[in-house]
């Protein structure tokens, strides 16, 4: 069984997906910018205000599915920084992609996949 996800406590798609699925047991979860999910705004011109946003929009993700940081698996990362490092702790695998372009300019954006 495949659960579509959603909380609007992270920013809702701006494209043809979703938040992310939920599949035996799995969170695949798309990747997310530094919007701020109550309206809808990047609100910090910083790679590190960013990542930052980034990350809570990921815990609210996280929360809805049940789980938190230290259940995340595998990320794909598109920053520069070491921001990340403060929620990541447990170390999940990772891809870090240099890119020329994100929707809304954005400096980075995290996706995830997370045991459930």
């Amino acid at each position: 069984m495949i659960k579509t996800l959603h909380t609007s406590s992270a920013p809702a798609a701006i494209g043809p997906y979703s938040q992310g699925k939920i599949v035996d047991g799995f969170l695949f979860a798309s990747g997310q910018i530094a919007i701020n999910p109550a309206n809808g705004n990047i609100e910090d011109d910083t790679i590190e205000g960013q990542t930052k946003r980034v990350c809570e929009n990921i815990a609210a993700i996280l929360k809805e599915a049940g789980a938190d940081f230290d259940s995340v698996i595998k990320t794909t990362c598109f920053l520069k920084n070491e921001i990340y490092g403060e929620y990541f702790s447990s170390k999940p695998a990772r891809s870090c992609v240099g890119v020329g372009d994100l929707p809304k300019n954005a400096l980075v954006e995290v996706e995830i996949i997370a045991k459930v």
